[in-house]
């Protein structure tokens, strides 16, 4: 049996890709490459896994995935909107992590507590940033490793120490 404690979220699979039971599963490409072979799935509280047939890389956030025994559509409609977790060794043997990885994430300031969750990275310009959802709206923190001091991959957080004003701007 998979322990959950054994796992951590990869991310979240899409709408059905094509008519042959492929489908999109977004999570940092980079993480899992092309030489995946799983993702757990919770269903009723368990982990269960799904194996691939084929998988490739449709962009740096989105995996094009064949399940194994899933053949059509109607079959892999079933994990749509379904969150997905790998081995959490898999994620700390990776040296490949992309800022994409850290969407679903809690931001939180050493100071200031909780600033919201990681909905989007903008890396439409020189300077990443993270696009912070909260109460108030939207928050944009920069995506530099200086400002963070504490990942943690199994509460899905990120600790910053930001500039002061910078969450005021």
């Amino acid at each position: 049996m998979l322990k959950k404690e054994d796992f951590t979220y990869y991310g979240k699979f899409l709408k059905p890709h094509g008519t042959r039971g492929e489908i999109g599963l977004l999570g940092d490409s980079f993480v899992l490459g092309e030489d995946c072979d799983f993702v757990a799935v919770d269903i009723d509280g368990i982990l269960v896994p799904f194996f691939f047939e084929q998988c490739r890389t449709k962009n740096n956030d989105t995996l094009i995935v064949k399940i194994e025994r899933m053949n059509s559509a109607e079959e892999v409609r079933y994990l749509t909107n379904r969150d997905a977790y790998i081995p959490r060794e898999w994620v700390e043997e990776s040296d490949n992590l992309t800022w994409s990885y850290f969407r679903d994430f809690t931001a939180e300031d050493s100071l200031m507590g909780e600033l919201g969750t990681i909905t989007d990275v903008d890396d439409s310009t020189v300077n990443t940033l993270f696009v912070v959802e909260n109460n108030d709206g939207e928050l944009l923190i920069p995506a530099h490793e200086e400002f963070i001091m504490e990942i943690d991959h199994e509460k899905r957080r990120i600790i910053f120490k930001l500039p002061e004003g910078l969450v005021s701007l």
